[in-house]
């Protein structure tokens, strides 16, 4: 028994790296992630253990009698919840999704592949998502549509063909494009992909003035085509 465990169907609060809290009954805890109720908004977010920074008890816990259990929607029948095993499920869902920065990220996910998973958004349109920054996935109720559009003008939802397996590769084949780097957030983050050097893994980026940016693609989050 893992020292979560006695805290499954308990209140708790939560700190995430980025100081991101949550508060509210743990659901579940899988090997690498954990599943909270956020009653307030009556959502469940599923919560990648290599992002907790704490996980307090509130006072009171072992007072509060366990929860009666709670179905969360990417649970499988049989089958431990891990975080690898979320995001297949998620896959055709409507979700929020953060990774960084100020703002949450609303779409579709698609495809999994090796280290990223891909993204369809109506506002960014296609995002690749380096899934070891990912902080949360949360997901809708099956009858809400993005921003209330119409069914036919939400995006895509089938994946792409022929991606590579790894988020270096798909970096790789982007070379000569305009790319964004981490949403835009930083200005030294937009600009001209010139290549990627398989050694350093540091990406060659030429920005708005044509300064040169050296970039580790382990510390990039998400890129997209703008």
């Amino acid at each position: 028994m893992s020292c979560l465990d006695e805290l499954t169907g308990k209140y708790v609060d939560i700190e995430l790296s980025g100081h991101k809290y949550f508060s509210g009954p743990l659901l579940e805890d899988g090997p690498d992630i954990l599943v909270i109720h956020q009653e307030q908004t009556d959502s469940v977010y599923y919560i990648p253990l290599v992002h907790v920074q704490r996980i307090n008890p509130i006072s009171d816990a072992n007072e509060v009698a366990s929860l009666p259990a709670r179905d969360h929607p990417f649970r499988a029948d049989n089958e431990t919840t891990s975080f690898r095993k979320v995001l297949m499920h998620a896959r055709g869902h409507f979700v929020e999704i953060y990774v960084s920065g100020k703002t949450t990220i609303h779409g579709y996910l698609t495809s999994v592949m090796n280290d990223y998973f891909v993204f369809h958004s109506p506002v960014y349109k296609t995002i690749f998502v380096n899934i070891e920054h990912l902080k949360w996935i949360m997901p809708y109720p099956d009858n809400v549509i993005p921003y209330a559009l119409d069914a036919e003008s939400v995006p895509h939802r089938t994946a792409p063909t022929s991606l590579p397996r790894t988020f270096k590769e798909l970096c790789k084949r982007q070379t000569g494009n305009m790319v964004v780097f981490d949403m835009g957030d930083d200005p030294n983050k937009i600009g001209q992909l010139k290549g990627v050097d398989p050694d350093t893994n540091m990406a060659e980026l030429y920005t708005a003035n044509g300064a040169k940016q050296l970039l580790n693609l382990h510390h990039l989050k998400t890129v997209y085509l703008p």
